[in-house]
């Protein structure tokens, strides 16, 4: 587990962030796979691209926020099939993260897909079958009373993963750069899609694209930007970061993502050594906000118009956050032992950046009112129930409840307000003088 990456790996990852390795053969598309609901679209803009020529400088963001065009002709001879005239966004803010598609080889479960390729094999165990360290990070799928893990030392080589949990076609995926690990419905407009890396990167954040229409996806929104289904947006499943020890005695039934990828590559080292202590971010945009730090741990929350950010500096201080969104009452949970996946060269002697996750007060029918006890520890003041980090109750009355989730992320600072610039950022309430 915590055996070095073959060499050559680490340094094409470094080398190309978002985006790298030897390149596959390109997907073979196949037949159309079986109508599903579709996901709700937003207007498509039509660009001036020149027909389907690539586009070039001429396109560049006007806004000025990146003024180095690295769509260039040997990028653009990779995707002779794309429709460049249908983007959402200036061309001038999408960069290289490397030359070519499938530079990160994506991760496909088995009977998944209606595409193939070079990709790996995502096989799933039982949690209690699998000797992970404790304290390594894992992205938790949740759909209904189903759980799923996919380690972040696992997505942090692929980033991609095709998968179906509790019947729903999803794509799980983690973009190393911004720290958004975020999962998607892989329905559109009654197919199926499979989504795999680019090699294109927009403001940091990694852009996926379907290998059966080749449309480009914003990871960090879901959104498609270019292609045949420029801007339809992908429906949000949520998906929470937090150490496997948590993951372990919350999900005892849940499966989990295994290191037989077929590829024969030994994981638990990242190639992304001391990223997250990093001043500022590469291929971000020159324009952050700096009313955090760049690279601080955000959990996020949205409703309409508004979206809060809570600071893990501030949640390790106080351990527990109520927050007021838009009239909802949410409550933020933080607990230690959970180690970076961006620090050390071995995972699991990282730092440790804790872990955090947002849910509705409620359970048993009535509200609640949750205060820390101990370190990842909370009880309710209703019941005296003790609850945890996953929103499960270990004991008293509520015993074996669960919180329902609210919609929320954990994402960089700068990520996040790449794409949310109105974000407020969340404080504790200060007593009156």
């Amino acid at each position: 587990m915590t055996r070095m990456l073959a060499g050559g790996l680490i340094l094409v990852l470094l080398a190309a962030a978002c985006g790298g390795g030897e390149p596959p053969a390109p997907a073979t598309p196949s037949p159309p796979p079986t109508p599903a609901a579709t996901a709700s679209p937003s207007p498509a803009t039509t660009g001036d691209a020149g027909g389907v020529e690539c586009p070039y400088a001429e396109n560049a963001d006007p806004s000025g926020e990146i003024d180095i065009v690295n769509l260039r002709d040997d990028f653009c001879r990779d995707w002779p099939d794309q429709d460049w005239t249908r983007h959402t966004v200036p061309f001038g803010q999408i960069t290289r993260g490397c030359p070519i598609r499938d530079c990160i080889l994506a991760l496909d479960a088995p009977e998944t897909v209606s595409t193939t390729g070079r990709y790996g094999v995502a096989r799933f165990a039982p949690v209690d079958a699998v000797d992970y360290d404790d304290r390594l990070p894992i992205a938790v799928l949740r759909i209904g009373e189903v759980a799923r893990g996919y380690p972040l030392h696992i997505l942090v080589v692929h980033e991609i993963v095709n998968d179906e949990v509790a019947g729903v076609p999803v794509v799980a995926s983690f973009c190393p750069l911004c720290h958004t690990a975020l999962a998607f419905d892989r329905r559109v407009e009654g197919d199926i899609l499979d989504f795999a890396v680019s090699g294109a990167l927009r403001k940091s954040d990694l852009v996926m694209y379907d290998r059966n229409t080749e449309t480009w996806w914003q990871q960090a929104t879901g959104e498609a930007i270019v292609g045949r289904h420029a801007g339809f947006v992908l429906e949000p499943l949520q998906m929470s970061v937090i150490a496997f020890r948590d993951f372990k005695r919350a999900f005892p039934g849940a499966d989990i993502l295994t290191e037989d990828t077929g590829f024969g590559v030994t994981y638990g080292r990242t190639p992304f050594i001391g990223y997250d202590t990093k001043a500022f971010p590469p291929y971000a945009s020159r324009v952050i906000d700096d009313r955090l730090p760049a690279l601080e741990r955000v959990i996020t929350l949205e409703a309409g118009d508004t979206a809060v950010a809570v600071p893990f500096s501030t949640l390790r201080e106080i351990g527990l956050a109520h927050v007021d969104l838009d009239g909802t009452a949410v409550v933020v949970l933080w607990a230690p032992g959970t180690a970076s996946a961006l620090d050390e060269l071995d995972i699991a002697t990282s730092r440790d950046v804790g872990s955090a996750a947002a849910y509705l007060p409620e359970a048993g029918g009535r509200m609640l009112t949750l205060a820390p006890a101990a370190p990842g520890r909370f009880r309710d003041e209703e019941t005296g129930s003790l609850w945890d980090v996953t929103g499960l109750a270990l004991s008293g009355p509520l015993a074996g409840s669960r919180l329902p989730p609210a919609a929320h992320s954990t994402q960089f600072w700068f990520a996040w307000t790449s794409f949310h610039p109105r974000t407020l950022v969340w404080e504790p309430s200060r007593p009156a003088p």
